[in-house]
C-alpha cells in the first residue's frame, strides 16, 4: 500500500501554469486579424451597398451617404411588379432550373464518381484530367455553336435549351468532386457487407450511400449555386423569352420605363435573389463542413 500525507497539496508545475495562461497576440497575429478584415470588408462592401440602394427612396439614389437613410420598400414592391417586369416568373424558372440541373448532375455524378473511384482501369487519370478541363472550359467558347444548334432544333427559349448546357458544365464539378471522396471511403466496410451476402447494390446503398450523404449535399449546394448564379448561357438561349429567363436575366433587363434605369429597384430584386441562398448557406453551414469528413473512420 502506498502511504498518502493528509493535507499535501501538489504544486502546479512551470509547464503546467504556462500551459494555463493564455496566448498573448503577437504582431503576426495581429497582421493576420487585419488582413481577415480587410478581405472580408472588401468581399461583403458591395452587398452592403446594395442593401443601402434597395432600401432608399428612389430621389435619393444618388446620395453618397454610407448609411440607412431615407428608408422604404416601395422599391420591393416594384420589383415583383408586373407592368415592366417578369421578375417573379424569372425567380420560378430559376428555381426550376437550378433544381433539374442539380438533380440530373447528381445522379449521373454518384454513379460516375463511384465508378471511377471504385474501378481500376487503362486511363482512367487521363479522364479524370478531362472531366477537370471540361469544367474549366470557357462557356463564352460554345455559345455560338450551342445557339445555332438549338437554333436548328427549334429549342431557342425553351427550358431544356437552358438546362442542357448548365449540366454540361455541372457533371464534371460533381463527378470530380465525388470521385475524390469516394476514394477516402474505407472499402473494408463494402467488403464486409459483401461478406455478410449483400449485392454490390445492397453494399451500395445500405453502407456507402449513408456514408457519403454530407459529400453528396455539399455538391448539391455546388452545384445549385453554380446554375443559380449563371447568366452567359441564359442571356443567349432564352432568347428574349421571359417565360423561361431566369433571374439573372431578367435582373440585367430590369427597366423603369424608357430612357429610365431603375438603380434602386434593381439592388432591391438583387437583394430578393441573393439573401435566399445566404440564409440557405447559414442554416446548412455544419452539414456543408461535415461533408468533408464525414467519410473518415476511425480504426
Amino acid at each position: 500500500m502506498t502511504a498518502v500525507a493528509h493535507g499535501s497539496t501538489t504544486a502546479a508545475t512551470p509547464i503546467e501554469t504556462s500551459t494555463v495562461q493564455k496566448k498573448r497576440f503577437s504582431r503576426g497575429d495581429i497582421g493576420t486579424l487585419a488582413v481577415i478584415a480587410l478581405i472580408i470588408f472588401w468581399c461583403l462592401a458591395p452587398f452592403y451597398w446594395m442593401a443601402v440602394l434597395a432600401f432608399r427612396e428612389t430621389a435619393f439614389t444618388f446620395e453618397t451617404t454610407p448609411w440607412f437613410t431615407h428608408l422604404t420598400l416601395e422599391n420591393f414592391r416594384y420589383a415583383f411588379d408586373t407592368t415592366d417586369n417578369k421578375f417573379g416568373r424569372s425567380l420560378f424558372n430559376s428555381l426550376l432550373i437550378g433544381a433539374v440541373v442539380t438533380a440530373l448532375a447528381m445522379t449521373i455524378g454518384v454513379f460516375a464518381g463511384y465508378a471511377m473511384a471504385r474501378l481500376s482501369f487503362r486511363g482512367k487519370g487521363l479522364i479524370l484530367a478531362a472531366i477537370l478541363g471540361a469544367s474549366m472550359f470557357p462557356g463564352v467558347a460554345i455559345l455560338t455553336p450551342l445557339f445555332q444548334l438549338f437554333a436548328g432544333w427549334g429549342w431557342l427559349g425553351t427550358y431544356p435549351a437552358l438546362i442542357l448546357p448548365q449540366i454540361s458544365f455541372s457533371l464534371p464539378l460533381a463527378v470530380y468532386t465525388l470521385t475524390s471522396f469516394f476514394s477516402d471511403m474505407p472499402w473494408e466496410l463494402e467488403q464486409a457487407a459483401r461478406v455478410d451476402g449483400a449485392t454490390p447494390g445492397q453494399a451500395f446503398r445500405l453502407v456507402i450511400f449513408p456514408l457519403a450523404a454530407p459529400a453528396l449535399f455539399t455538391t448539391a449546394i455546388l452545384v445549385f449555386l453554380a446554375s443559380w448564379n449563371e447568366f452567359l448561357l441564359s442571356s443567349v438561349l432564352s432568347n428574349g423569352v421571359y417565360k423561361v429567363e431566369p433571374s439573372t436575366v431578367a435582373l440585367a433587363k430590369f427597366t423603369a420605363g424608357p430612357h429610365v434605369v431603375p438603380y434602386t429597384q434593381t439592388m432591391a430584386a438583387g437583394i430578393v435573389v441573393t439573401v435566399p441562398l445566404v440564409i440557405v448557406v447559414l442554416l446548412f453551414q455544419r452539414r456543408i463542413v461535415s461533408g468533408l469528413t464525414a467519410g473518415g473512420v476511425k480504426g
